[in-house]
């Protein structure tokens, strides 16, 4: 094992809680602050691939997303009027014993990472974070916002695409990028008949779509892009009068459930696509970024969480094994850059062709399917 004995893990979303789970498998002491001063999450659901399923399975996690949860195999492709385009596109299982895919809210999901890293036995406070780090050989001194400080062999940033840390270790200079559009989401009953992703393209998807993502025995998330200039505000109020106008189009299960259940604006999700990929390396001495923080995709490849929480089991790796700090860094960043990278262009690729750029040169359904076959491979 490297020098490591003790780590800080930065933020208590997908990829810190992760990490700190790895960390502890790993034998390594572990301390995590959030900034939040509750375990309140944002979001309506989240979909799980194979690749996320796997990586969650190594940190003894996967069969309770599961079982909490909704699995199925693919997706279901329509036409707005809610007739069927495509049956049924299957996934490929990575392991015997786990789904294709499996969708989850995201509060349960959070639920799931924060009972089992508490019962890892880190050391949780809620409401702090750092103020400021000084690197020395062989360790970090670490100023939190609450007065206290201490001492790390390492420290990990995983406070999200708004990253502190980034700004922190590297500087303000790297931002998200605007993708042009919003994503809104909505939890409603899961409709009779919908057991897989199911999607509703307008103008064979030249106009856009809108989907539903079952999360649950009785509940799905709909979903659908809004194009939206980057000058304009995104919206506060009235959001179920809007998001039943993006949904206009659509026929089938899906206008049923704009009809009778979008009504409550304070339910309503919407936030602008955005996406970041900074240049390697990710680390500077002891200090390293993970997840959002360093390489947040759009969400049109599902991949998000998937790769933070990749990331997560590859550090702890590294880190555990018998080399120094500098060499379990790089060799976290040999393996896991290349994959990021692609992932983060091919979403916000997938974004351009939606808003009707580069159609020439860009092939959606290409560039979905190379992206299942690199998620496929071992991490």
């Amino acid at each position: 094992m490297s020098d490591v004995r003790k780590a800080l893990i930065v933020g208590g979303g997908i990829g810190g809680l992760s990490a700190a789970i790895a960390f502890r498998q790993a034998g390594i002491e572990v301390d995590l602050v959030e900034i939040n001063p509750e375990w309140s999450v944002y979001g309506v659901g989240i979909i799980q691939p194979a690749n996320a399923l796997r990586a969650l399975d190594a940190i003894g996690v996967a069969q309770d997303c599961v079982a909490e949860g909704y699995p199925f195999e693919g997706t279901r492709t329509f036409n707005a009027d809610g007739t069927v385009l495509l049956n049924e596109s299957r996934f490929e299982r990575l392991q015997p014993d786990l789904p294709a895919m499996n969708g989850l809210t995201r509060p349960t999901f959070q639920r799931i990472l924060v009972d089992a890293a508490t019962k890892s036995g880190i050391d949780v406070r809620l409401g702090v974070t750092v103020a400021s780090l000084m690197q020395k050989p062989g360790s970090v001194d670490v100023d939190f916002t609450d007065g206290d400080t201490r001492t790390y062999g390492l420290v990990v940033g995983a406070d999200g695409i708004y990253s502190k840390m980034r700004e922190l270790v590297f500087g303000a200079d790297i931002r998200p990028a605007y993708a042009g559009q919003l994503v809104w989401r909505y939890n409603a009953p899961l409709p009779e008949g919908i057991d897989c992703i199911s999607e509703y393209l307008r103008d064979g998807g030249s106009g856009g779509k809108a989907g539903m993502v079952p999360l649950g025995p009785d509940l799905c998330y709909i979903h659908t892009g809004q194009v939206w200039p980057a000058d304009r505000p995104v919206p506060r109020t009235d959001l179920d009068v809007m998001l039943r106008e993006q949904l206009a189009p659509h026929g089938g299960p899906l206008a049923e459930l704009r009809d009778r259940y979008i009504t409550d604006s304070d339910q309503v999700v919407v936030r602008p696509l955005e996406s970041i990929l900074m240049p390697a390396p990710w680390f500077l001495g002891r200090v390293v970024l993970i997840g959002d923080a360093v390489h947040a995709p759009t969400s049109k490849l599902g991949q998000g969480a998937a790769m933070t929480i990749e990331d997560a089991i590859v550090l702890s790796q590294e880190v555990a094994a018998e080399q120094t700090v500098e060499a379990a860094l790089t060799s976290f960043m040999e393996r896991r850059y290349e994959r990021c990278k692609f992932i983060v262009e091919a979403s916000t690729q997938i974004c351009r062709w939606e808003l009707g750029l580069e159609r020439d040169t860009l092939d959606h359904v290409g560039l979905t399917a190379r992206s299942m076959e690199l998620t496929a491979l071992p991490i």
